[in-house]
């Protein structure tokens, strides 16, 4: 069972959000908040599997409340999807700075904010392919490129687990990394969750900042194409 918090200062909004998802049979509505200030204490007390975290609220904002929750260790299994009315780019980076792994618009379908819920309980990140791109373009604006294209953060990482990095930070998929390399989506995940842990962030999301802000790859670039199906996994 997934248990959600929903956050949003609009009552209409929370009981929308929590009349939709609590009809599902694998989700649980455990509570709802009004601002970031009775989110953290919410969470902290109810220990959620998913905040639906609205941005913009008065008593503590979304993106502070979000930094709070992704840095108790209490809460490690938490994940949060920030929800706007808008697709800012002022809000994005911060969220997902902030330890959000999704980003969604509140006017997204409801099939899809389920879907999303799913998706992000199970451990995967959620962005729309817009808000990927805005993200990108955010990171390459605001981070210097540092000159070492082979930081040292990544000397952990085998050439292969580089070579998936590359690819998570142009916004590839498990199954179009797998077909990138020539091996399975299965052995995708594998390399995925990996990399996650030994760069020691909460999801794939936070890859793709650490990809860019590193300078391992740059905007616009792409790895090159791999030519043989023999190479080693």
């Amino acid at each position: 069972m997934i248990g959600i918090l929903v956050v949003d200062d609009q009552s209409l909004i929370r009981a929308g959000f929590s009349a939709l998802l609590g009809a599902e049979d694998d989700m649980q509505v455990l509570g709802q908040a009004s601002n970031g200030v009775q989110a953290l204490a919410q969470a902290r007390a109810l220990e959620p599997d998913i905040v639906l975290m609205d941005i913009r609220m008065p008593q503590g904002d979304g993106i502070t409340a979000a930094a709070a929750i992704a840095s108790d260790p209490s809460l490690a299994h938490t994940r949060i999807i920030m929800l706007t009315t808008f697709e800012l780019d002022d809000y994005i980076l911060d969220s997902i700075r902030a330890g959000a792994s999704g980003f969604l618009v509140k006017d997204t379908e409801p099939e899809e904010l389920i879907a999303a819920v799913r998706i992000v309980a199970a451990g995967d990140s959620l962005l729309s392919p817009s808000v990927t791109r805005k993200l990108l373009a955010q990171v390459a604006a605001t981070k210097p490129v540092p000159t070492s294209r082979q930081p040292a953060a990544f000397d952990v990482l085998t050439e292969r687990e580089r070579e998936v990095l590359m690819l998570i930070g142009t916004g590839k998929s498990n199954s179009e990394i797998a077909e990138e390399l020539f091996i399975t989506p299965l052995t995708a995940k594998t390399h995925v969750s990996r990399i996650i842990g030994k760069m020691g962030v909460r999801d794939r999301t936070g890859l793709v900042v650490i990809a860019y802000e590193s300078g391992l790859i740059t905007p616009g670039a792409q790895p090159a194409p791999q030519t043989s199906r023999r190479n080693p996994d």
